[in-house]
């Protein structure tokens, strides 16, 4: 599968603000209204059955943090204490957790990211803006690319493991007896392999698959029972009637946010996320920690 193949429009600051002042929004942005929006979060809770739990799992999912540019340890500590308050069994993060030139390990975000608990773990996957972080690519906020980029990569693994956070690329964990969870590497900037993430999937029991990028679900295989994902920040910011000027996926607002349908009938939830991309505002689109309470199937 190609990554640049399925390539979507990027979430920039030319695209997002063409967008608002399209939308008639400039009045809104100078306003403040979206930045005021932009750092009110909030739990949103939701029930389903997952096919082969033997009993209740709760899963709180964090994601597209964005530390770096317009996110800081502040708005972290606040979203651990949530998803804390909230007792999850199991947490996961969605990816783009770093927004900067990641040339020491995020210190701040990992000093938070330690405080997570949860009985069955703390598990990642990366995300476009995570290789950026690392350096894969120019722009001008990370700056020149790196020719070391693969050994940051691992090396802010490492950091993650330190903190308690494990990050799954392309691999799986059978984090329950009855439950599996798969990870797999960014659609855009990493390299999928589904079959390697979802090879310890065991014949009985259920599977929990975490993709960054939802633009993945048009070619799952059959095997998961649910797939959790993140990137489009539901378009960051959304007008009344007509949803998302701006959402950076190839298939427009189809996979923006919430319940959607991927391959074989496979239920996904994509997240909001948390953080800010583009500009630092958010409107009709408040940032989320998602809780799951997942049930066996009756």
């Amino acid at each position: 599968m190609s990554a640049s193949r399925l390539r979507g429009p990027l979430l920039t600051r030319r695209r997002v603000l063409r967008g608002l002042a399209g939308g008639g929004l400039g009045t809104l942005a100078l306003g403040g209204a979206g930045a005021a929006q932009a750092y009110r979060f909030g739990v949103t809770r939701h029930t389903r059955a997952l096919p082969g739990l033997t009993r209740p799992v709760r899963v709180a999912l964090l994601t597209d943090l964005h530390y770096g540019l317009f996110i800081y340890g502040g708005s972290v500590r606040a979203w651990v204490d949530a998803t804390n308050a909230a007792k999850a069994d199991l947490i996961v993060l969605g990816g783009d957790q770093m927004d900067y030139r990641a040339d020491e390990p995020p210190t701040g975000l990992l000093t938070e990211l330690k405080r997570l608990k949860a009985p069955l773990g703390v598990y990642g996957v990366w995300g476009n803006h995570d290789y950026g972080s690392f350096g894969k690519y120019y722009s001008p906020h990370y700056g020149p690319r790196r020719d070391d980029w693969p050994q940051v990569r691992e090396s802010l693994r490492a950091a993650y493991a330190e903190a308690g956070v494990t990050i799954l690329r392309n691999e799986g964990r059978r984090v329950r007896e009855d439950l599996y969870l798969a990870g797999v590497d960014d659609l855009w900037e990493g390299e999928v392999d589904l079959g390697a993430a979802l090879a310890g999937k065991p014949v009985q029991g259920a599977t929990l698959l975490v993709s960054h990028n939802p633009d993945l679900l048009p070619d799952l295989p059959p095997g998961p029972g649910l797939v959790l994902c993140g990137h489009t920040h539901g378009g960051q910011i959304r007008l009344p009637l007509i949803g998302a000027p701006v959402v950076p996926s190839r298939y427009g607002q189809r996979y923006a946010m919430g319940w959607v349908t991927g391959a074989h009938g496979t239920p996904a939830y994509v997240s909001r996320g948390l953080g800010l991309s583009g500009v630092p505002l958010r409107n009709l689109c408040e940032p989320e920690v998602a809780l799951f309470t997942l049930t066996p199937e009756t």
